[in-house]
């Protein structure tokens, strides 16, 4: 990405390792993905890249091909999210890329580098958001536990994990073609988003135990209204808009909780941990059933379709063989 007539443009260039930026490893990248913050990007349609030039791409996946830091070793499989890449830092979207050693997590045992960037920083955010809700008491056998944006990265692997861990799921979309692929993944009922997505009022009836909310805005006001008794909302996106036009009423009167899930600077620990719960927790049959790989040259296209709300589940890019 450069800046050309104040406008971000994005186009493939031939770049050297001497060209990358600072960092203490160096990484062959294999794989990366296309997240909405992606596509923000690509696009420039948001303010996502900070400094030009950028190489976009908030997440990657590869193996050690140099490293200055005792704690990595060359061979070894890694994957980085997160930390700013892609936005501050040159990210993913490159044959090799130079990152600081601290940035890196190791793969976990039994998860392939491609199914890593199947999962993703989108994938990564929703377990965060499970981890969040179970360690707020919200549990499976009680009320259904609702995922909007369930269409998308973020949503589907919400899903799956839920229902895995034997949830009831409802799932909101926007697109009721999406009922198949959202009920193999787990859901038992499908909210349309327009039930969500109108005005609420302050308090209304206890539906959901708990729900994961990619989306923001007035959808995320309305379900926090409906949420019951102790219940809590992980909060983790805003692809339907920033403002939260609400009340204290379920805060004060219902203990309902937000909970704000930051995928960015989590800490090296948890981070670790939540990887290790991905690949215990999905199987490859079942990121194969979410994803759908393209090239690096295919980018920009699908940054303008994932900005459409028109991808299902998680996009996977090729970099190496």
């Amino acid at each position: 990405m450069r800046e050309q007539d104040g406008a971000p443009q994005a186009a493939l260039e031939t770049l050297s390792a001497a060209d990358l930026p600072p960092g203490d490893v160096l990484i062959r990248v294999r794989y990366s993905s296309l997240n909405y913050k992606d596509g923000l990007a690509v696009t420039g349609k948001g303010k996502v890249i900070r400094q030009f030039p950028m190489v976009p791409g908030i997440d990657l996946a590869g193996t050690v091909e140099q490293s200055e830091s005792p704690d990595w070793q060359p061979g070894e499989a890694v994957l980085v999210t997160g930390w700013g890449v892609g936005e501050a830092h040159w990210g993913g979207y490159a044959g090799f890329a130079r990152m600081k050693s601290t940035w890196l997590t190791r793969l976990p045992a039994g998860l392939s580098l491609e199914h890593s960037m199947t999962i993703g920083t989108a994938g990564f955010t929703a377990m965060l958001a499970v981890m969040a809700l179970e360690e707020h008491g919200v549990q499976p056998g009680g009320k259904p536990v609702l995922v909007t944006g369930a269409g998308g990265g973020v949503g589907s692997v919400a899903v799956a994990l839920l229902a895995g861990r034997g949830y009831t799921v409802a799932a909101s979309t926007g697109r009721a073609d999406l009922e198949p692929y959202l009920k193999s993944l787990g859901a038992s009922r499908i909210v349309p988003r327009d039930a969500l997505a109108r005005p609420s009022k302050p308090m209304e009836s206890e539906t959901w135990a708990g729900a994961i909310d990619s989306v923001g805005g007035q959808t995320l006001a309305t379900l926090y209204s409906q949420i019951e008794r102790h219940g809590a909302a992980a909060v983790c996106g805003l692809a339907g808009g920033h403002q939260l036009q609400t009340t204290v009423f379920p805060l004060i009167l219902r203990g309902v909780s937000l909970l704000g899930i930051d995928s960015v600077y989590c800490p090296p620990a948890r981070r670790q941990a939540a990887w290790s719960r991905l690949a215990a927790e999905l199987s490859p049959a079942r990121l194969d059933a979410m994803t759908t790989q393209i090239s690096l040259a295919d980018v920009p296209r699908w940054a303008e379709t994932i900005l459409a709300g028109a991808v299902r589940g998680r996009v996977v890019v090729t970099l190496g063989a």
